[in-house]
Formats: C-alpha cells, structure tokens, sequence
C-alpha cells in the first residue's frame, strides 16, 4: 500500500512550535496550495491544508519559513479523532510531514516580510544562528571536511599550506577557464 503526499505551496501562518511533555519538538502549519484549475471567474482557487512535523525537522521548519514562505513538502495523509470537550467526536486528517523543502531565497522572504510590515524574522531561531553560507565562502581557515580528533595547531598548520597550495587564491578571479580535454569524463 502506499500512502505519499508532495504538496507545494505556501504557509497561511506562522508555524505553531510546540514540545510534548517529554521535550519532543511538534509543529502544525497550514499551507494553501493552489488548485490545477481556474473557476468561472477565471481565478484560481486554492485548497488549505493542515500538517504537523516533529522532532528537529519541526524546529529547523519553524525557525527557517514564516507566513508566505513558499514550501515543500513530503510525506504522509493521516487522519486521527479525538473528543473534545463538549463530548462531540472530532475528525482530523493532515500531512504528517517527513521532509520539505523551502522554495524561496533568503532574500525573498526577507522582502516579503518588509512589505508586510514585519522587518524582522518571523522566528527565533536560538542566538542568532543563520543558515545563510559566508558569501566569500570561507570557512574562518578551518576545513570543514578536517576530522574531528585535529587539534588547532594541526589545523593552522593546515590552512596555512591550503592557502600556499591554492594557485586561484592570489589570482582574485571567480572564474576559471577549463578546457572540455581538462575534464575527466
């Protein structure tokens, strides 16, 4: 049997972070995808869609998208029931999701967020932690493929003979010329 859901499109809101009472992270988020179709006033209709991820996924997906954020997402159709406190039986049916993507650059969601009037992220994502690389694509002089038992002479050692060894570094070109022969495949 199977049972697998993509689903692209974007956040109604803010995902709701929340932790069990064993510590395990939980989000719920709703996400409006847009129909394949046009209705008789030739505008697009959308579906609304609940889901819930767990555990790091739940924080990273939290900390990284807001409402708009453009998203994928993969995983699972569930549908569960409860009852709630006026004793009427409840039925859910969600994404419990396994994987996403998130589909914008960082610049985007920053812009949107300034048209929205928020200037800031819509998360707290713990001390300042940026998933944005360095643009110069340095690493501060430390590989980050070295093994983890190195000490730091080794690695100054190290990124003082990478920096000797590199022929680009000197050159201040971000492109190099390479031939199709120069190429082994």
């Amino acid at each position: 049997m199977i049972n697998r859901v993509v689903l692209i499109g974007r956040l109604t809101r803010d995902v709701e972070l929340r932790y069990t009472q064993s510590g395990t992270a939980v989000g719920t988020f709703s996400m409006a995808v847009n129909r394949q179709f046009t209705n008789q006033a030739g505008e697009r209709e959308a579906d609304f869609i609940n889901a819930v991820i767990w555990r790091k996924a739940a924080e990273n997906f939290a900390n990284f998208t807001g409402k708009g954020a453009l998203v994928a997402v993969e995983g699972r159709l569930q549908t569960r029931n409860y009852e709630n406190n006026q004793g009427q039986r409840v039925y859910v049916t969600e994404v419990v999701v396994d994987n996403f993507s998130l589909l914008e650059s960082r610049a985007e969601s920053d812009k949107r967020r300034a048209q929205n009037g928020t200037s800031e992220p819509s998360s707290n994502n713990g001390g300042g932690f940026s998933a944005s690389a360095p643009s110069d694509n340095s690493f501060g002089g430390v590989d980050p493929f070295a093994s983890a038992n190195q000490n730091s002479n080794t690695q100054a050692t190290s990124t003082a003979t990478n920096e000797a060894a590199n022929p680009f570094a000197a050159s201040g070109k971000t492109e190099i010329d390479i031939s199709d022969d120069d190429l082994p495949f």
